[in-house]
């Protein structure tokens, strides 16, 4: 005997729930094979469900547009911290600047490799370090790093730190919104198996497939086992 298989999408739930909703609204009530109360409940939760899957999908939508925007930008500020750093570490070894002066960014005299900027989180520590370290350098009269200045590295830094915070902004609307989804598909799993329950209970009288090709109006899907097609096919 077949099964019947519970949607396990979204997309599934919002088939099952408008496809008894319809037939719901076209039949009198005493012809429904399910109950009335059932489908003021369908008419109440539809229009939800329906909202946060296009919530859900337009916060995706747009965070996926706007990391298109966001990329370039968090590798050029990456590029201009870094060449920051490298410019800063030449001139040390051509004689120009004191090892010492690499105290003013929080580097470590005695290490040449450039620091870790492989995640956002180094990037925003460094940016903020080298743009204090070079205003308490030049506010002693120290003379200003260029190829680049620190003024064109914040420029870029801080066009990162915008898209950044904009881009967690979406990251959190986004998670949001699967939050709330998450909430509204265990309601919606409830009314369908309730819709299902009572369509069933209703057919009970008729043939095994008579029941299931009725029940199937309103939205039932049933699955036969791999023996059963076998049977199927060789009957």
């Amino acid at each position: 005997m077949p099964y019947r298989r519970l949607p396990n999408t979204d997309l599934a739930r919002l088939r099952a729930l408008r496809t008894a909703y319809a037939i719901g609204k076209e039949l009198p009530p005493f012809k429904l094979a399910y109950s009335q109360s059932t489908l003021q409940k369908i008419q109440s939760f539809l229009p939800s469900f329906e909202k946060t899957l296009l919530e859900c999908k337009h916060a995706y939508a747009k965070q996926i547009e706007k990391n298109k925007e966001y990329l370039p930008v968090l590798k050029k500020a990456k590029l201009y911290i870094s060449h920051f750093i490298q410019v800063l570490n030449m001139a040390i070894a051509r004689g120009d600047l004191p090892a010492s002066e690499k105290h003013f960014f929080g580097l470590k005299e005695n290490i040449k490799k450039l620091p870790s900027l492989n995640s956002e989180s180094d990037i925003i520590k460094w940016g903020e370090k080298l743009i204090l370290g070079e205003s308490l350098r030049t506010k002693q009269g120290r003379s200003h790093i260029t190829n680049p200045t620190i003024a064109v590295v914040k420029v870029r830094y801080e066009n990162f730190l915008d898209s950044y915070k904009f881009q967690k902004m979406l990251q959190k609307n986004h998670s949001r919104a699967q939050d709330n989804l998450e909430t509204l598909r265990i309601k919606a799993d409830e009314i369908i198996i309730n819709i299902w329950d009572e369509v069933e209970k209703h057919f009970r009288n008729e043939s095994e497939e008579a029941r299931r090709v009725k029940a199937k109006d309103y939205g039932l899907i049933y699955v036969f086992r791999k023996n059963e097609i076998s049977k199927i096919e060789s009957g």
